[in-house]
């Protein structure tokens, strides 16, 4: 999480230069949505369980808010539950048993509860079924990975590292230099742990992983043996060495329908450049590429997508992103670059709830680990997840700070903006090149708004109509507002 702050930091005022930044709004200005450019369906929101969900695994309350849309009671306040359904179950690299006189080698400076326990704690046996396998470990994070598939989630299983005894060091968070440190006589071992995992879940747990990814910015140098947190070196040549074992192991479990995803890259630069690395073999075993979004408003998405999805017919995640300003003003703006330039089919924020207020969107005190306040980024979150549902077809906006999608079904057109200058504004969106365009009762128009520096927390407005088939709306500073438009045919 340090190096993701720093690196935030480094580029995050970063724009995507002048041809493509095209989108900051500080004007008055008029946005037409094109639903003859579309791309893809969507498929959702999530979040990684990982150590949140290591301390709250077994709260009801905290699954409910994240993986419901219902009103839910935190605190004495009703919250709006952010309608999460995908969620990523971080497969742990710790244990603290002694095998054959070793045992693992700890970081000074990791955390007690970012050690992830993991599953196979003895390499003298690759039975699941035998003692080497504790499958009691990791309860808490089990726990809430049950809570969201009880609430309609899906699941993707990843590590950060693997298990301590594969690492060079026996160190799960990196090599003391930053380097590879996975042995490699346990690649093959590192993808049947992740595979076994797999298959336990879907016998035991009532767990059908949709994709396993077995890296976690695994090109990235600052994994190393004086981390906070689990993490491990891989270069594109070991990446590629691991990813066939990774399917045979899938495949030999009869796990033929679970896909493999990878590489979780730290950014979009670095994830084409480990995608250009992969020969055709190495492409062909991938069937989605994840990429986390610690380049700010920097990198070419636009690239990275071209090459995945374009070029290769790949499905794009962003899989993992954060950003330590707790107003969420960040994360709208950067997410609605993702959608104008990045166009994934799901985006997963790294940590609901973190004990660094900013990062956090409902934060918790790390020497206690009691849960403490609601960040307005909660409510940030809430403008897009709520209404941008799984199976709407996102449209193109020709703006990089509005995002739109439809629903068919629903004849639903659902449009979030985000005003990121510092004066307030008037958006006008042009919806003429629909059919039809009725809006509710009387050409109303619903919209909710969040002022990330102002009172308003996902507030309901019923004061909005079409004019024709456009509609005006007013925008504070740093205000990300929700319309949601009916009766609306392409």
């Amino acid at each position: 999480m340090i190096r993701r702050r720093t690196l935030l930091a480094a580029t995050g005022g970063a724009f995507l230069g002048s041809a493509l930044a095209t989108g900051t709004a500080h004007a008055d200005a008029t946005i037409a949505v094109n639903p003859s450019t579309s791309y893809g369906t969507w498929e959702g929101w999530g979040t990684s369980l990982a150590w949140w969900a290591n301390v709250f695994g077994n709260r009801n309350d905290f699954a409910d808010l994240f993986f419901t849309t219902n009103s839910v009671t935190y605190n004495g306040t009703a919250l709006p539950g952010l309608g999460l359904n995908i969620a990523r179950y971080n497969l742990g690299a710790c244990s603290w048993n002694s095998v054959n006189g070793e045992t693992m080698a700890e970081s000074p400076n990791i955390p007690a509860f970012k050690q992830i326990e993991g599953f196979w704690q003895d390499w003298n046996n690759e039975d699941p079924a035998s003692s080497a396998w504790d499958w009691t470990a990791d309860a808490a994070q089990r726990a809430m990975l049950q809570k969201a598939v009880q609430r309609g989630a899906t699941t993707e299983l990843f590590a950060n590292s693997p298990m301590w005894w594969m690492c060079d060091n026996h160190n799960p968070s990196g090599a003391a230099d930053g380097g590879n440190n996975l042995q490699t006589w346990n690649y093959r071992q590192h993808a049947s742990h992740l595979a076994a995992t797999a298959l336990y879940a879907r016998q035991n747990w009532g767990v059908n992983f949709a994709t396993v990814d077995p890296f976690n910015e695994p090109a990235s140098s600052w994994w190393t043996a004086t981390g906070t947190q689990e993490g491990c070196h891989l270069d594109p040549a070991v990446q590629a060495a691991v990813l066939p074992y990774m399917r045979s192991e899938l495949d030999k479990r009869g796990l033929t329908g679970v896909r493999i995803s990878a590489s979780d890259e730290t950014n979009y630069d670095t994830a084409r450049s480990t995608w250009a690395s992969f020969g055709s073999s190495t492409r062909a075993l991938v069937s989605q590429v994840n990429v986390h979004g610690y380049q700010g408003a920097g990198g070419r998405r636009d690239l990275l997508y071209t090459d995945v999805v374009t070029t290769s017919g790949k499905k794009l995640w962003n899989s993992e992103t954060g950003d330590g300003d707790g107003t969420g003003l960040t994360m709208a703006s950067n997410l609605c670059y993702d959608f104008r330039w990045l166009h994934p089919t799901a985006w997963c924020y790294w940590q609901v709830m973190d004990p660094t207020t900013g990062w956090a969107m409902i934060a918790y005190d790390a020497n206690t680990l009691q849960p403490t306040t609601v960040q307005p980024k909660y409510y940030v979150m809430a403008q897009f997840s709520r209404h941008i549902r799984p199976g709407m077809t996102i449209l193109d906006t020709g703006v990089s700070y509005a995002t739109a999608a439809y629903s068919a079904s629903a004849r639903r057109l659902v449009i979030v903006a985000v005003n990121t200058s510092t004066s307030a504004q008037t958006l006008t969106f042009d919806l003429s090149r629909f059919s039809t365009v009725t809006g509710g009762s009387g050409g109303l128009v619903p919209r909710w708004n969040t002022a990330t520096s102002g009172s308003d927390r996902y507030r309901a407005y019923s004061d909005t109509y079409l004019s024709g088939k456009s509609v005006s709306v007013p925008f504070a500073a740093g205000a990300v507002q929700t319309l949601q438009v009916d009766g609306v045919t392409l």
